[in-house]
């Protein structure tokens, strides 16, 4: 299989994994199906669009609509099941798989437009965590990336692994496998152990 067909293939099931937790979130919220319908597509595509954005090119769902598949699919499953209850330990599982391959994915395209590695870190990190972002503003939830579960982190460690190991010119593979667990690796313990970044004591 081509390197570019692996991560179209990729792309496609982050955007299913994000589309999911969005419209479970909007569902437990008791939103409408046009709710659902936004906060999915919300969740799944706006962080590679902010991506794209600032590097001044068109939102990746423009040449590649099959991407509203994924969404259509997740928000059908979530009515059809009726899946109202909150975001349980699959579900998360699901949405750090879809953070590491959108770190991974982010971090990927900025270096191949000759971004400086500040800058495709920094892309990196806003292509993972911006749709999950918005997903809790809308929903009026408090934002998960803003409080619990160290996600910023997790996309920041795994965008620099990225990075630093892509200056070595490795195989191309290698950064984004090693990357991508590190996302994992990172978040999933989080979640095991409650970690958080410090907070200001009262």
């Amino acid at each position: 299989m081509q390197w570019s067909s692996l991560v179209n293939i990729c792309d496609l099931i982050a955007t299913f994994a994000f589309a999911t937790v969005g419209a479970r979130v909007a569902a437990a919220k008791g939103m409408d199906y046009g709710g659902i319908i936004l906060i999915a597509g919300v969740s799944s595509l706006a962080g590679g669009t902010f991506r794209n954005l600032f590097l001044v090119h068109q939102p990746a769902w423009i040449p590649n609509p099959w991407l509203f598949a994924a969404v259509f699919v997740a928000v059908l499953i979530t009515i059809v099941r009726r899946s109202s209850e909150p975001v349980g330990r699959f579900l998360l599982a699901l949405d750090t798989f879809g953070l590491a391959v959108a770190t991974v994915s982010g971090t990927n395209y900025a270096i191949g437009f000759h971004s400086g590695a500040v800058i495709a870190v920094v892309l990196g990190v806003t292509g993972a965590v911006t749709g999950g972002l918005l997903r809790d503003v809308l929903s009026q939830t408090e934002p998960v990336l803003l409080h619990r579960e160290t996600i910023g982190t997790s996309a920041l460690a795994g965008a620099v692994i990225y990075v630093l190991l892509n200056e070595f010119q490795v195989n191309k593979a290698i950064p984004a496998i090693v990357g991508g667990l590190v996302v994992v690796l990172v978040r999933e313990l989080s979640i095991r152990y409650s970690w958080n970044l410090p907070r200001i004591s009262k």
